[in-house]
């Protein structure tokens, strides 16, 4: 059973966002899970992840959002500001900011695809969405988060987060 398990408010550092991006037409059954699967196939979050993570954001990441009406999906991982771009990939930088996080806890079949019920239950709760190009993304906790132990074999956690006031 899909459940919310918490909501919270993070500050974020500035930070840069390299990655690759998708449209509609790279869903497959309305989902970019085989574009996830080329990023471990083809060794690119390996390729990232040489050139230094920021420190608690070691999180392969997937942003999605509209730009000018047209739905964009980006796959990739957040790095310090200054990083340098590789061949390949392209970019997109965030000063500082704040996040409203709201935590996912369900099957790995249903746990996707929830950004509305998380954006609905940030505003309900008093968050302030940012208008911003790209709204929202999606992440894994780090493995030493405490509630990622103990899942049964088919859950995971995901966070959904929002760039908020």
């Amino acid at each position: 059973m899909l459940k919310i398990t918490r909501t919270y408010k993070e500050a974020v550092e500035p930070m840069r966002f390299i990655g690759k991006m998708y449209g509609d037409e790279d869903r497959v059954d309305g989902f970019f899970g085989a574009k996830w699967g080329e990023w471990f196939e083809n060794g690119w979050f390996d390729q990232l992840e040489k050139l230094g993570t920021l420190d608690n954001w070691g999180h392969y990441i997937g942003i999605m959002g509209h730009e000018d009406g047209i739905f964009k999906y980006w796959i990739g991982m957040f790095m310090p500001v200054d990083t340098d771009v590789p061949d390949g990939f392209n970019h997109m930088d965030y000063p500082t900011c704040h996040l409203g996080i709201c935590r996912l806890k369900g099957k790995k079949d249903g746990i996707y695809g929830n950004e509305p019920m998380c954006c609905d239950r940030l505003q309900q709760e008093g968050y302030e969405m940012l208008d911003k190009e790209f709204i929202c993304f999606e992440r894994e906790p780090m493995c030493d988060d405490p509630e990622t132990v103990n899942l049964e074999e088919d859950e995971m956690i995901l966070d959904i987060c929002f760039f908020v006031k």
